[in-house]
């Protein structure tokens, strides 16, 4: 099966030459989503409203492709500073049941936005 480009409304738009996610080969990876409200652009100020904004992003988009968070296999989470790991992987747990997927944490200097965090996600759509 050939890439698909996966679009919708009810996540922020592309900020980039690039796509909201891709489903290809029984995968969707879904890019990094900032804590942009997809109506209003607007980004909540702490480090837990942005990861719950982010995930919520990712919901959305994977919704589009009937898809929910217990399909996701990998997340990456991107944070400005790593002493709000708590603050984020608070919020995090709560977004997935007993079995969270894999995943990575980094600590970078600075994200689009000045956004605080940054979640991807890959998902299984098979």
């Amino acid at each position: 099966m050939p890439k698909k480009i996966v679009q919708t409304t009810n996540a922020p738009e592309a900020a980039g030459p690039y796509s909201q996610a891709v489903r290809a080969n029984g995968l969707v990876f879904v890019s990094g989503q900032l804590p942009l409200h997809p109506e209003t652009g607007a980004m909540p100020e702490s480090v837990a409203d942005q990861t719950a904004q982010s995930l919520a992003n990712i919901k959305a988009i994977l919704a589009s492709e009937g898809l929910g968070m217990a399909d996701v296999v990998k997340c990456m989470v991107f944070l400005t500073d790593m002493d709000t790991f708590a603050e984020m992987n608070n919020v995090y747990a709560a977004a997935f049941d007993d079995q969270a997927p894999a995943r990575s944490a980094y600590q970078v200097v600075r994200l689009p936005k000045d956004a605080k965090v940054e979640i991807e996600a890959i998902a299984t759509a098979g």
